[in-house]
């Protein structure tokens, strides 16, 4: 028996859990709060996408003549996908490898549609890339069926989403509502299902439904509705991203016929009064809440009567995945390429350097709202803490740092506690595109395993992005995704279009600006979206202020993406599929030479931007720059210094000859004697494992008590050598 049952419904992720549950379970684990935790997504799919699950979806009735010709394939080949789709699933699931080889015979997979869109195999993959080869190859499997139960089952299915358009935009709840109390669909029957089970062996008081995105709303509903009409004595609780951002202003009773609590912003504080209520509310005169929503007096009441703080970050525990069926997801890769993947491939432990956003000041972003505006780092220290614990616990040394932006001086201590542990891990994170990622920095994360980064390019426009706040111009992003490739750490950006006031010609120049960035290498993925208005950004609290006339609307349910009108009236939509296919072109590394007219079915004007404008911002170089509050930092453990005599002019000198062996290549650097040996002093003083870093100005200061000329030394040929290769590093 448990107190609290934690459930994500259906569905996010296929390859890794989402982590709000893990995140609130660790924190319990701190009060010694007793929970179960289950990700109903995973287990949906994986019974649904087996031997039994596929048999019943071919052997519901359809009208042969009335469906398309893809789902009449789907359905001739039915027997060969009951024949395969365990093997497929198990091998999707990293248990049978050796099926890889069966795939990619391309004789062993029934093949529909979607294999039409089939990329270059050897292009993609190389000659040996057979296990991401045959990943994508299931993938295309799975979308096919996928295909046949959206057409023939269940319209609202999705992989990673379902029902997601009720969820959207939902001011009123009549609609969502009508779905709930209907019949139940193909879904649900296997979601209640799972539900049941997890009900009946953790016997909890409390259910809590983490809701992170609008595709996994109407699951919630639907199970808080099952468990209010089976187990009455059961409360239903709701949090997460979704009513955090949606459902500020609800006002619709109906709703609360399924869940007796909304909690808002972060859940630990209002799940533990939440529990202190159901289970030991004898204990107290007056219930107390924090940020949540109920009925009282027969009406929806927002409570948030408790003085007690929200806890900080170092208090909250280390999220703890037990319970959940972390050797059952599978790993899919959708698009043939290797920092897309990244969210579908492999399982990835999930962690947050800061709670907030460091920057907090993006006129798109809800910057209004507590989960960007509070800014609360973790120590590097608890950071590295938590991975060990986490490695200990799920055997996993993946980790995906979910922050808004992961600040830059935090991620160089997190590395440098990395490399002081020696430990062996995978990691990468979402930033802001800062000058602070130099060259010198993105090396450093590289060696402590950060291996792919994602951040916000948006418009790529100067005048959009300063209009958006963002702090950043294209000039410098250039710059920051050459650092980070070089380095060798991909790199993915989120692209928008549609922003208020933005011209066609800019979109027509952010196009270009992004092929250039994809066909000088430093750009490796993207994701274009079009710009959606939100109640809490900057845009969406003054609108007037950026030239759209929000439309009104009585707000019962949902609030969150408002429509509006743009001054220019420029239809925005008419452009996303000509940036989709332009990007996807690109991700591939092809099609750079193609005018952009090419990917649009209408006239555009000719770009603006000069055709060599990112090859012409790379040029300028920092190498030489003199920064006395630069951090130093000596990554040299394995060194050879040597002195010898070298004869020139008739005369015989002693100079010291440092190697540096490195993992992959060896660097020799000669030195005059007293310099070589000041030199190896001070790697030894201030090896990477020393918490102390001594700043430039520190340097010159120690270098001058001996010598002259610190900076003739600091930016000769040997120093140079050292520097480039990584050795040394100014951060």
């Amino acid at each position: 028996m448990k107190d609290l049952l934690l459930i994500t419904p259906p569905f996010t992720q296929l390859n890794t859990p989402y982590p709000a549950t893990a995140y609130i379970k660790g924190f319990l684990n701190t009060k010694n709060i007793s929970s179960f935790q289950a990700d109903l997504g995973i287990e949906v799919i994986l019974e649904l996408f087996s031997k039994n699950g596929i048999s019943n979806i071919f052997n519901k009735e359809i009208e042969i003549s009335d469906i398309s010709e893809n789902s009449q394939r789907i359905f001739s080949l039915r027997d060969e996908y009951i024949k395969t789709i365990d093997q497929v699933i198990s091998f999707l699931q990293c248990k049978i490898p050796t099926l890889a080889r069966q795939i990619c015979s391309m004789n062993f997979l029934p093949e529909a549609s979607r294999f039409n869109q089939l990329d270059d195999m050897e292009f993609a993959f190389g000659n040996m890339g057979l296990q991401d080869k045959a990943k994508h190859l299931a993938t295309l499997y799975l979308e096919d069926l996928s295909d046949y139960i959206v057409e023939n089952i269940d319209p609202d299915f999705g992989f990673s989403r379902y029902a997601e358009r009720l969820g959207k935009s939902a001011n009123s709840f009549d609609e969502l509502y009508a779905k709930i109390i209907g019949n139940e669909t193909f879904i649900d029957k296997i979601t209640l299902k799972v539900l049941n089970e997890k009900l009946a062996s953790a016997q909890p008081k409390l259910v809590c439904f983490s809701v992170p995105f609008p595709g996994n709303l109407y699951s919630a509903f639907r199970c808080a509705k099952f468990i209010k009409e089976n187990y009455p004595h059961i409360k239903t609780a709701m949090g997460g991203g979704f009513p955090n951002t949606e459902l500020r202003e609800v006002k619709d009773q109906r709703v609360f016929e399924f869940f007796d609590f909304i909690t808002l912003d972060d859940g630990e504080l209002p799940i533990e009064l939440l529990y202190e209520n159901i289970c030991h509310s004898e204990q107290s005169e007056e219930s107390q809440f924090k940020r949540t929503f109920l009925i009282e007096n027969e009406k929806v009441t927002y409570k948030n009567n408790s003085s007690r703080h929200d806890y900080k970050q170092a208090d909250i525990g280390t999220p703890d995945y037990s319970d959940l069926l972390l050797d059952q997801y599978i790993s899919v890769i959708e698009i043939a390429n290797p920092m897309h993947s990244l969210w579908s491939d492999g399982r990835w432990n999930k962690l947050t350097m800061a709670h907030g956003c460091y920057w907090g000041k993006c006129t798109f972003c809800d910057i209004s709202l507590d989960y960007i505006k509070i800014y609360e780092p973790v120590s590097a220290k608890i950071l590295v803490d938590r991975m060990e614990e986490m490695i200990r616990t799920t055997g996993e040394t993946g980790f995906h740092f979910v922050d808004e932006a992961a600040p830059p001086a935090l991620m160089r201590e997190v590395a440098l506690e990395i490399l002081r542990r020696n430990l062996v891990v995978t990691w990468w994170t979402n930033i802001r595109f800062e000058k602070s990622f130099t060259r010198d920095l993105c090396f450093l994360l590289k060696l402590s395993g950060c291996v792919a980064v994602s951040g916000g390019l948006e418009v790529a426009s100067d005048r959009l992005l300063k209009l958006i706040d963002k702090g950043i111009s294209v000039e410098q992003v250039a710059k920051v995704t050459r650092n980070f490739t070089e380095a060798g750490i991909m790199i993915h950006a989120y692209l928008m279009y549609g922003y208020p006031t933005q011209t066609v010609q800019e979109t027509v120049d952010s196009l270009e600006m992004v092929r250039q960035l994809f066909e000088m290498g430093i750009l490796q993925s993207g994701f274009w979206h079009q710009f959606a208005m939100t109640a809490h950004s900057p845009v969406g609290l003054n609108p007037e202020e950026f030239g759209v006339t929000p439309i009104k609307q009585e707000i019962y349910f949902a609030n969150n993406d408002v429509d509006f009108t743009d001054r220019t009236g420029i239809n925005h939509g008419k452009f996303s599929l000509g940036l989709k296919k332009s990007l996807f072109n690109y991700m591939h590394g092809i099609n750079f030479e193609l005018p952009l007219q090419e990917w649009f079915d209408f006239k555009i004007p000719r770009t603006t931007v000069h055709p060599d404008y990112i090859h012409d911002a790379l040029l300028e170089n920092d190498d030489f720059t003199f920064k006395g509050n630069s951090k130093i930092i000596f990554l040299a453990k394995n060194v050879i210094a040597e002195n010898r005599i070298k004869t020139k002019k008739k005369y015989n000198y002693t100079y010291t000859k440092i190697t540096v062996h490195l993992k992959t290549n060896i660097i020799t650097a000669d030195f005059d004697e007293l310099h070589g040996a000041w030199l190896i002093k001070i790697f030894s003083e201030y090896s990477v494992e020393n918490m102390k870093k001594p700043t430039l100005q520190q340097l010159k200061s120690d270098f001058e008590e001996n010598f002259e000329n610190f900076e003739l030394f600091w930016f000769s040929k040997p120093m140079q050598q050292l520097k480039e290769n990584g050795v040394i590093l100014s951060l």
